[in-house]
Order: structure tokens, then C-alpha cells, then sequence
């Protein structure tokens, strides 16, 4: 049974829980380089302590940071193609924060939902469950294995299959605006707001396939800025943090 969320605890308030991650996460700021060590050993030290708790965790990554196939696809390149280039990218994404996650000691699968042996386990449902029940660190990676799905709807089905609590998707905001902060100095932040009212006000949270999932599954979004490393930690204890889109 998950606790309310504005109940402060020392215990974490959720059993089960996705972590969404962009792909650009793990790039530094103003870097050429696609993927940053330093980063991917913070985040790594993040969801630790987030394990540490007795949080089954599990995470989907993005590519965005080595290759976007919409971008691609808006630039002639086929859908098909471009799309599947992106789910490689998030292959390569999640085998990075594998071994930032092992380097902690951490036990740690990659699922991938298109097969490739030699790298990582194909997603099994059963299995993924029984890492999560035993204390490892999931990492699905691949998208859904089709193309035309981003990876906000990767999160959404993973979550709606393994049965989580919550989704916790970290961004570079501090949570859900009613319009884009960095262009609106007015703009209002949410603390909570209805999935129905996330559609009506057509806020991004996620994309509509991502977003039909959780409301349909009841799987609460808490979106909040992951700049803050402690942020993971306090989501799961039960802190205010970001903006948790619910029921």
C-alpha cells in the first residue's frame, strides 16, 4: 500500500517505482561528449540510495543524447530506420549506467525489447519482476522494440507491467509549469494537479501515449529536477518534491 504522499517519513513510501531518465541527462552541459562519467556515476550513487531503502527501482532511459529519430525523420531520413537508430541509442545509454551502477556494487540487469544476446537480457515480464523482488536494478532499454513509440511511452508500459507505484521523471525543471518558465518569468508552478487538468491545460508531461497509459493504469507522474541529486531520495520518503500528477 502506498502512503499518502504528503505524509513525511523516514520509510519510502513506494514499493516499486520507475525512474525516467533523458537521454541527455547524462551529457554535461556545454560538452562534446555524448555521455559524461562524472554524471553517470552521480546518478548511479542517486538510484543506490534509493535501492538502499528497499525501493524495488528500475529505470528507462532515453538516446536523445547520440541520436533523436523524430529529429532524423524530419529531415528525410525513413521513420523506421531513424526510430530503431534511437532505440540503439538508449541500448548504449543503459549499458553506461549499468556499469556506473556496478562500479557501486549494485546489482544490475539491462533489458532490452529487441534481442541482442551478447549485450543484455530480452525483457521477460516474470524476470524483470523477480530482479526487482530480489533487490537488483532493472534497466529496460530499447523503447518498446517498435517504432513510432518515444521512450515517455516506454516508461508509461514498463510501469503498467511491472505493476509500479509511481513514475518518477527527472527533468531539468523543478516540476510542472503552466507555461515555459525560461520564457514566461509568470509562470506557475504546479504542487499537484489531476491528470484530467494536465489535458485540458495540454501541459508536457509526457507524450499522449505515455500519458493514456498512466491515467488508464491510475500510475501517478511525479516530475521533478533532477539537478537536485537529493531529490530522489526525498521523492521516496514522502518529501514535496516537483509536481506529482495523480487522480
Amino acid at each position: 500500500m502506498v502512503r499518502p504522499m504528503d505524509s513525511e517519513s523516514s520509510a519510502p513510501i513506494y514499493k516499486r517505482i520507475v525512474i525516467k531518465l533523458s537521454g541527455e541527462a547524462l551529457r554535461e552541459p556545454g560538452s562534446r561528449e555524448n555521455i559524461s562519467p562524472q554524471i553517470v556515476r552521480d546518478i548511479a550513487q542517486c538510484i543506490k540510495a534509493v535501492r538502499d531503502l528497499g525501493v524495488q527501482t528500475s529505470v528507462v532511459i532515453g538516446g536523445g543524447n547520440i541520436w533523436r529519430g523524430l529529429s532524423a525523420s524530419h529531415r528525410g531520413m525513413d521513420r523506421t530506420t531513424a526510430d530503431y537508430m534511437g532505440m540503439l541509442a538508449t541500448v548504449i545509454n543503459g549499458l553506461a549506467l549499468k556499469a556506473g551502477l556496478d562500479e557501486l556494487g549494485v546489482e544490475t540487469r539491462v533489458q532490452t525489447a529487441i534481442e541482442m544476446q551478447n549485450v543484455a537480457e530480452p525483457f521477460i515480464l516474470g524476470r524483470a519482476i523477480r530482479h526487482l523482488e530480489v533487490g537488483r536494478v532493472v534497466i529496460f532499454v530499447a523503447g518498446t522494440g517498435n517504432p513510432y513509440f518515444s521512450t515517455d511511452t516506454t516508461a508509461a508500459l514498463r510501469a503498467s507491467e511491472i505493476r509500479a507505484d509511481v513514475i518518477l521523471k527527472a527533468t531539468k525543471v523543478d516540476g510542472v509549469y503552466d507555461s515555459d518558465p525560461n520564457k514566461n518569468s509568470d509562470a506557475k508552478r504546479f504542487d499537484r494537479i489531476s491528470f484530467t487538468d494536465a489535458l485540458t491545460k495540454r501541459l508536457q508531461v509526457m507524450d499522449s501515449t505515455a500519458f493514456s497509459l498512466c491515467m488508464d493504469n491510475k500510475i501517478p507522474i511525479i516530475v521533478f529536477d533532477m539537478g537536485t541529486l537529493s531529490n530522489f531520495v526525498d521523492i521516496v520518503l514522502g518529501k514535496k518534491v516537483g509536481t506529482i500528477v495523480t487522480e
